[in-house]
């Protein structure tokens, strides 16, 4: 995994000198100069995109007065709240269970095949990949903690690698974890749109198996590597992690003796831990048995919930682990429900209908699926959240492809081809793992920038040729 990088005395080398000179390094330099100057705090973005949705909604939206605008917003505040807190329970215990010694020691091995920073790149970006196909919120977990495991051992620009792993992270909107797949595979969903359309289910297999899905996902996990390669800082540009504070960072410490009463033994009894295993494996073996498990959040938080106090054997070690984990949350439960509020407005103000309308209506059968996603792009900026997004775009996009005889699968994945692609500018969901990671937005959000186009450019195309999947 070499890519020719910078030779030990921190000189460019011959390979660096002409990759500097590139047009795609340049604009790299000036788009992480530019992002770092003008993009403030995610907070503030999600207040100022509030601000803004607010006067949209009442310049434009066709149920824009103050008391729809204020009352939805309201209500999508604390709508969103309950989710916001399970998105943040299954952050707390999937990176528990990440800083669990089997996990860390795979991490820690697979890290040690990292030799140079292009390798170490493209080594991050198959790992967030390959972790976030299984599931959105493990994959987010595992691929900020795999970045610091990698720059305790390689010299390599740290924003320049998150922003790497980001990128990888956000093909979950292709695997078995993606929300709009999920949802429009579950008969019965109160937010499975295309049921209540059509009257039949989107099977799992129509979703990750059809072109529209694979082809970016295959196209990109070779283009975006080979662009971040093109980007790669200059050992002189370079800004990488101090190894040995992510070291004293990630280090535990060790427990005090323990007190040889009632209570310590308690607190430090693998007994205890087995118990709630126990209860928790019984309901999921009941579950497998009657046919009826399902992989949601909720099923999610209680497997990572187990397996992290499994792996941490104890109660003590593995609440120090939960405390440890517990500074990734803050961010969601405060910016979750701003955006609840303003999925709220654009919902209750009739503002997302009008958006995606607006695009549907100068559609045909083989143009339907591109501008889908183009009305995915610009809906996600203000409703990141892909359930959400579904609920908010599918009740015009389903309808429309089947008026006009395209799938209804196309149409679903090019929501979430857009939501995925609009992950590189919305940095909604860079928050934890850049709080995991302990690395400024700034820099990161500069590189994804050109990701963004990247994604654009590979998915819209694919769109267009393959209209009907």
């Amino acid at each position: 995994m070499d890519f020719s990088d910078s030779n030990s005395h921190g000189a460019p080398t011959e390979s660096e000198a002409i990759v500097g000179g590139s047009f795609i390094r340049r604009l790299s330099r000036l788009c992480v100069r530019l992002v770092e100057q003008v993009m403030p705090d995610p907070f503030v973005i999600a207040v100022l995109l509030t601000g803004f949705t607010c006067l949209l909604a009442f310049a434009v939206a066709p149920k824009g007065t103050p008391s729809d605008v204020l009352t939805g917003w309201y209500d999508g505040v604390f709508k969103i709240a309950s989710f916001a807190f399970l998105v943040a329970l299954t952050l707390v215990t999937g990176h528990a269970l990440s800083t669990s010694k089997p996990v860390s020691k795979l991490l820690s091995a697979t890290a040690d095949l990292a030799t140079s920073p292009g390798g170490a790149m493209v080594l991050t970006v198959f790992v967030a990949l390959i972790s976030t196909l299984l599931n959105w919120a493990f994959g987010l977990v595992v691929t900020a903690l795999f970045a610091r495991e990698v720059a305790k051992r390689v010299r390599v620009d740290f924003a320049w690698l998150v922003a790497a792993a980001y990128a990888g992270w956000s093909f979950y909107v292709c695997g078995i974890s993606s929300s709009i797949a999920l949802l429009s595979a579950s008969s019965g969903a109160p937010m499975n749109i295309i049921e209540k359309v059509t009257g039949n289910v989107l099977p799992m297999k129509d979703f990750l198996l059809s072109p529209l899905n694979y082809l970016p996902l295959l196209l990109l996990s070779v283009i975006i590597p080979f662009v971040f390669w093109l980007m790669m800082p200059s050992a002189k540009e370079a800004v990488p992690a101090d190894p040995e504070k992510l070291k004293n960072e990630d280090a535990i410490a060790a427990d005090a003796p323990v007190p040889a009463t009632i209570a310590g033994w308690l607190n430090h009894s693998w007994v205890v831990n087995l118990i709630l295993v126990g209860t928790g494996a019984w309901y999921i073996a009941m579950k497998f048995t009657a046919g009826t498990f399902k992989l949601d959040l909720n099923m999610l938080v209680l497997i990572f919930l187990l397996l992290g106090m499994l792996m941490h054997g104890t109660p003590r070690a593995y609440l120090k682990a939960v405390n440890n984990a517990a500074r990734v949350a803050g961010p969601i439960l405060l910016q979750f429900p701003l955006y609840g509020g303003i999925m709220g407005i654009m919902s209750a103000t009739g503002l997302a209908d009008m958006m995606s309308q607006m695009f549907v209506q100068h559609s045909s059968s083989q143009t339907l699926s591109f501008w889908t996603f183009i009305s995915s792009l610009i809906i996600s900026v203000f409703v990141p959240s892909a359930g959400g997004h579904w609920v908010v775009q599918a009740p015009f996009a389903v309808p429309a492809a089947t008026s006009l005889g395209v799938p209804p699968s196309a149409v679903a994945i090019a929501v979430a081809l857009g939501e995925g692609a609009a992950d590189m500018i919305q940095p909604m969901w860079a928050i934890p793992l850049l709080a995991i990671a302990g690395v400024g937005l700034g820099r990161v959000m500069g590189y994804t920038l050109i990701i963004f186009f990247v994604m654009c450019t590979v998915m819209g195309g694919v769109l267009l040729m393959f209209p009907h999947g």
